[in-house]
């Protein structure tokens, strides 16, 4: 009989519901480690979500930080009483103060050489190779950087302008080079790197019965009556030079605009000369937003510090036994005393405390108003070295901080138990998945039994009633 007929017929033959007898009893067998995989899921659900909102709390406070840092108004920034000369910024890491004249005489320049006109810039020019040599070049004269090596760019066979002029990006030598399309025709142009010792000369040495490539040679110091372009003085469109200027009256030179650090703190992208009319250069007072940052910071901690000791509650805490929170505990314990500059003067700006956050003893954190403002009228330029995006100061620390609870090679961090905790909710559903097959199983089983022993049951009772029959007529006919 099939099993639906057998369903159909359940209860059929003992008046009970077979079905949901099989259904209870499955169910009352498997409730216990039902319940306990429930709670245990849950527990895990609560650890997950409770270690992902520190991390990301953690992760979102160090962000806002660095981007605070980076704006630039918690450090003292430099600018220039006329803009139009230079751009002035702050090395990553360092911090400046005072004041400076600044003088541009020469901004860096790049060579830049042009070919004689072709008809057009797809026609073939040549076969061989062209070498770049480097060095400084100076009206007839060009002096070879020793230190450098040439670049040689071999010329395929069949070459036009446009494919020299790809053969030579694709070495990526510094010289970047295009076809102008100009009143003279296709003209190659190549385009050097600033700075005097930047500039170039061109050599050509041709495939034999495919000649073309001396055209495009140029060297200023080397006049050649059969090829007079190869010298010509016309074909320099800019000379390489390097940027000269006075700082406080100190000459200086650089082979970019862009200078690097020129004095502790400073360094400038020039942009124009201003000879005769020196400019000055100073640093802003950050002290007004240093403090604005530092109670935004002491209201931030105590966000995480208020759901860290949540978490952590011996009694109530979700992660009261959890070592990635043990560490974050231990790290926002020690955060106010701990040294966050080495390289600052012992009597130095050197800790959150001399910025005035302190600790209280139930790990949450308040600003000390009175010692942030005696730090920033003893120490201004120590205050403002605290924030900047170097290897230390605030926001390194607190990223570093960030960084620990979301690293998960590290088992002992957040992150290494919320991995933890993630792979056994995995494995708690699988389990429960499981068990979930077991009661089933167990309960088509018991299912198929009863309803064996229910048809059996519905026999009997009708061979019983069949019988009854029988013996009532016998017992009517005798009567």
């Amino acid at each position: 009989m099939e099993s639906s007929s057998l369903v159909t017929q359940l209860g059929a033959g003992s008046g009970i519901n077979m079905a949901e007898l099989a259904t209870n009893l499955a169910t009352a067998q498997f409730d216990l480690r039902n319940q306990r995989l429930a709670q245990r899921s849950d527990t895990l659900e609560r650890q997950i979500s409770t270690a992902s909102e520190l991390k990301n709390m953690l992760s979102q406070l160090a962000s806002a930080l660095g981007d605070r840092v980076r704006n630039g108004d918690l450090s003292a920034q430099p600018s220039l009483a006329n803009s139009f000369v230079a751009n002035a910024s702050v090395p990553p890491g360092t911090s400046g103060s005072g004041t400076y004249s600044l003088e541009v005489s020469a901004l860096a320049s790049a060579q830049t050489l042009a070919s004689p006109a072709f008809a057009n810039a797809g026609d073939t020019v040549g076969a061989g190779q062209l070498v770049l040599r480097f060095g400084a070049t100076s009206g007839t004269s060009f002096t070879a950087d020793a230190g450098r090596d040439p670049v040689a760019i071999d010329i395929a066979s069949g070459s036009s302008l446009t494919d020299i002029a790809a053969a030579i990006n694709a070495k990526g030598a510094g010289v970047e080079a295009y076809v102008a399309q100009t009143t003279s025709g296709a003209q190659l142009v190549l385009k050097g790197q600033e700075g005097a010792a930047n500039g170039f000369i061109l050599e050509a040495t041709e495939t034999v019965g495919e000649e073309g490539l001396a055209a495009l040679a140029w060297d200023p110091s080397t006049p050649n009556l059969l090829n007079p372009s190869a010298s010509d003085p016309a074909r320099l469109k800019a000379q390489s030079g390097d940027a000269a200027f006075e700082l406080d009256g100190l000459s200086m030179t650089s082979s970019s605009n862009d200078t690097g650090e020129i004095a502790p703190g400073l360094s400038l992208e020039l942009k124009a000369t201003n000879i005769g009319a020196p400019t000055t250069i100073s640093f802003s007072d950050p002290a007004d937003s240093i403090s604005e940052a530092m109670q935004d910071l002491v209201t931030a901690l105590n966000e995480v510090a208020g759901q860290l000791k949540a978490a952590t509650d011996p009694l109530t805490g979700d992660l009261s036994r959890d070592s990635g929170a043990r560490a974050l505990r231990r790290d926002f314990s020690g955060l106010a005393g701990e040294i966050i500059m080495p390289n600052a003067p012992e009597t130095g700006v050197r800790s959150l405390s001399d910025l005035g956050l302190a600790t209280e003893r139930d790990g949450t954190f308040r600003l000390d108003g009175e010692r942030l403002q005696a730090t920033l009228a003893r120490d201004p330029d120590g205050a403002a070295a605290m924030f900047t995006s170097g290897l230390y100061g605030v926001y390194a620390t607190v990223d570093r901080i960030s960084r620990a609870a979301s690293s998960t090679g590290d088992p002992g961090s957040l992150a290494g138990s919320l991995a933890r905790y993630e792979r056994l909710a995995r494995e708690t559903s699988e389990d429960t998945t499981e068990l979930a097959e077991k009661q089933e199983a167990l309960r088509a089983q018991l299912l198929t039994r009863f309803s064996r022993a229910d048809i059996r049951i519905g026999a009997a009772q009708a061979t019983l009633s069949f019988l009854q029959q029988q013996i009532d007529a016998w017992n009517g006919s005798r009567g």
